[in-house]
């Protein structure tokens, strides 16, 4: 994880973000890229050569107080081996850190969120949520500070082993950088039931498939898959799920919805999730 995307709007969340991406850098000897978005609204003018005008002396204050508020933010978080970039840029906001993402090669974005509920969430959505849906890398989605190491992963398991392989070879990746414990926990619900016995068998043999280290095996009931990830979360002290996704969108998206989106909007925990390249249509992730 040398190559790591920080949007930024100076918000709480987002200075959260920099600092838990700063440290990750310092470990890996990598680099920050500070990414500050400008969504401006489209202006009209009946005569075209002022409007233009004024969209340039808006955009270069705009720019200015960005780049004032980069400096007193690194002023106070100064980086001591790893490097930071900064930028500032204009455009749709998650479609811009995407591109960033591609563009500079990451290996991984950190965004600070406040989350989003009631019709905010089912309409719009929350920035992290959509960034979570498209992004090319992996994520990692806090809304607080986060201070100690990441000793305990809660990675909820789908008991299918087809189409995981990219995604598991990933949480193996973050498992190894943090010599972190995987919890793999299956949230047995009353929709989606699986006898203990069978339960189990299938987790052991997924163990044993990706020939995973330094692990455990949960098979946690509870009514509801979300809230049973969270509090299973809470039982065992965790520091961060891992949870994989689809990235539906459209009416696909409306419909059927996406537990990993709903945990990024709800959750206080750290959640790092990947989009998952084969989508397979019997997950709600």
């Amino acid at each position: 994880m040398k190559k790591i995307i920080v949007p930024c709007d100076f918000s709480k969340p987002a200075v959260n973000a920099f600092r838990f991406a700063l440290d990750i850098a310092e470990q890996s000897r990598g680099i920050v890229y500070l990414l500050h978005v400008i969504e401006l609204p489209v202006m009209y003018d009946s005569v075209l050569m002022p409007s233009l005008y004024f969209e340039n002396d808006l955009y270069k204050e705009l720019k200015e107080n960005a780049e004032k508020q980069f400096k007193k933010l690194l002023a106070k978080y100064p980086a001591e081996v790893a490097k930071v970039n900064t930028e500032v840029t204009f455009g749709p906001i998650y479609t811009l850190i995407n591109n960033c993402a591609k563009e500079k090669e990451a290996d991984l974005i950190v965004m600070g969120t406040q989350g989003a509920n009631g019709l905010k969430e089912i309409f719009i959505g929350s920035n992290a949520e959509k960034i979570v849906r498209t992004s090319p890398v992996p994520v990692i989605v806090l809304k607080n500070n986060f201070k100690g190491p990441i000793n305990n992963i809660v990675f909820p398991n789908v008991l299918e082993q087809e189409g995981q392989e990219d995604l598991v070879l990933k949480v193996k990746a973050l498992q190894n950088f943090y010599k972190a414990h995987l919890n793999i926990v299956w949230i047995n619900t009353p929709l989606n039931f699986s006898n203990d016995k069978v339960t189990r068998a299938k987790l052991e043999a997924f163990a044993k498939r990706f020939m995973l280290k330094n692990y455990s095996l949960h098979i946690y009931n509870y009514t509801d898959g979300e809230e049973g990830i969270l509090h299973f979360a809470n039982e065992i002290n965790a520091d961060m799920i891992a949870i994989g996704t689809h990235g539906r969108r459209g009416l696909n998206h409306l419909l059927k919805g996406s537990l990993t989106e709903n945990l990024v909007n709800h959750a206080n925990y750290m959640i790092w999730t990947s989009v998952m390249k084969d989508d397979n249509e019997h997950n709600d992730a």
